[in-house]
């Protein structure tokens, strides 16, 4: 076994029922876990905000920061593709925009009869656009979705005295399960006199 049972990176997460705080015993549903759940505190979020007792590590690990592309799992090519299915898109509400700024302009100078007939074989047109560029981006954003419903936790550090307090109790913890798995072997005291 290392020196240390688990390293000082908790968890943060939600629970549903409210337990004592671990520090002031006020009822919480804030509970502080390591990643496989071998320690775990809870922890009002009155505490989690004092420095003394814990602090939030850095952000650096979230998908959202520089590299985290890679962390999602995403190529270069499908980020470029998904890229260049976002500008076609944006290309096209423009160009829809000024069409409907044509529109109401030939309706204010009094082509009303040219205008709405040009009008609407453009509007048919960006329409069959659009309409062709909907039914691909359905298939598009679905990869980006998969990956999004996993939650990123909020990181904390305990405070070096108290990660001290809680890797004592469970050196306390196992040594009184080693001490009862090993008090049946024992031998027992004599029972017979001196002689």
């Amino acid at each position: 076994m290392s020196a240390t049972a688990f390293a000082n990176v908790y968890y943060k997460r939600a629970t549903a029922t409210p337990k004592a705080c671990w520090v002031c015993y006020k009822p919480t549903t804030t509970v502080l876990a390591t990643a496989n759940t071998t320690d775990f505190i809870y922890a009002c979020d009155t505490h989690l905000t004092d420095p003394t007792f814990a602090s939030q590590i850095g952000e650096s690990g979230d998908a959202f920061g520089p590299g985290g592309a890679n962390k999602l799992g995403l190529s270069a090519e499908e980020i470029a593709k998904v890229k260049e299915e976002w500008e076609e898109r944006q290309r096209l509400k423009k160009e829809k925009a000024r069409a409907k700024e044509k529109d109401k302009d030939g309706v204010n100078a009094g082509d009303v009869g040219e205008k709405k007939d040009e009008g609407k074989g453009k509007d048919k047109d960006v329409h069959k656009d659009s309409a062709s560029s909907s039914s691909t981006t359905p298939k598009s954003p679905s990869p980006p979705l998969t990956a999004k419903p996993t939650p990123t936790h909020q990181r904390y550090s305990l405070h070096r005295d108290f990660f001290a307090m809680r890797l004592a109790e469970h050196r306390r913890r196992r040594q009184t399960k080693q001490l009862q798995e090993l008090a049946p072997r024992l031998p027992g005291a004599p029972r017979s006199a001196i002689s």
